[in-house]
């Protein structure tokens, strides 16, 4: 990896951390869902829309991809194309952990071995794990999520209303385009 390229990832690394850690004036934490069942949430899952950040803004046909780890951690491999979906595959390595057990839904997540940054659930699919919402208390990172490339516009309809009655503003919602299964 190149030096400007590294600098780039600390940086942005740097504004997710301070973004997660700070709630607008307000505005109260995310109110998270009751409970995750980890083995339940482990798999593939599609990126249906999300807020644009420098960090994924020209990935497209994004997933995330969860299992456990020997060590009871999470592995996360975060994946998509450059640019278009006929573009570059690129993907990033994370680990993700529960630090407090009962609260199943407020995951951290570090990249590079460097930071580590909020991942709260915050909507769920309970009964069939098929559709979440994770964000953060700053309301700047935002993320729906599927188990399929697309969503019926009821889903989509129900997921953008959690959000904003978590206090989300959606006027730059990004729809990800996703390559068929």
């Amino acid at each position: 990896m190149r030096t400007p390229s590294i600098i780039l990832v600390v940086t942005s690394l740097a504004l997710i951390v301070s973004g997660c850690a700070t709630i607008p004036e307000g505005k109260a934490p995310l109110e998270l869902v009751n409970h995750v069942d980890a083995s339940r949430y482990l798999g593939k899952w599609y990126e249906i829309a999300r807020f644009q950040h420098g960090f994924e803004k020209s990935v497209v046909g994004a997933t995330a991809d969860y299992s456990m780890r020997s060590d009871g951690r999470i592995q996360v491999v975060n994946s998509g194309f450059k640019n278009g979906l006929d573009g570059k595959y690129t993907e990033v390595k994370a680990v993700a952990w529960i630090p407090d057990p009962s609260r199943s839904a407020a995951l951290k997540v570090k990249f590079f071995g460097l930071l580590s940054s909020d991942y709260l659930i915050f909507g769920l699919d309970q009964d069939n794990y098929t559709w979440a919402l994770v964000g953060a208390n700053s309301r700047k990172f935002l993320w729906f999520l599927s188990r399929t490339p697309t969503v019926p516009d009821e889903v989509l309809g129900r997921m953008k209303a959690i959000a904003m009655s978590q206090g989300y503003d959606l006027t730059n919602l990004y729809m990800v385009p996703q390559k068929e299964r």
